[in-house]
């Protein structure tokens, strides 16, 4: 799944089993140039359906701003704590930022 290019902002969540290997990656939610709503309650739902131990998530910048936003931080924080409650794990990972606009 490419994010970079599209003209709008798109959430994926990458879905693990207990091994971190990959069940799905489903792209959960759609918005405009600059922002995309994410709904905590259906990002666990969509673990839960699909049985995932953890989850990775993406999503991208079509405005070409890289850098994660407060809101952006923030979300992550309120996501990782939803998931907690559910025992479906969010795995530290660095930071992978991809610029195609070269």
């Amino acid at each position: 799944m490419r994010l970079a290019d599209l003209p709008h902002e798109v959430f994926v969540v990458m879905l693990l089993d207990a091994q971190n290997q990959l069940i799905e990656c489903v792209e959960l939610f759609r918005g405009t140039l600059t922002q995309t709503a994410v709904y905590p309650r259906e990002v666990v739902k969509l673990a839960l359906s699909w049985n995932a131990a953890a989850v990775i998530f993406a999503h991208n910048h079509p405005s070409g701003v890289a850098e994660p936003s407060q809101a952006d931080e923030g979300l992550t924080k309120a996501l990782k704590q939803a998931l907690a409650l559910v025992d479906v794990r969010v795995p530290r990972t660095q930071g992978a930022v991809e610029h195609s606009r070269q």
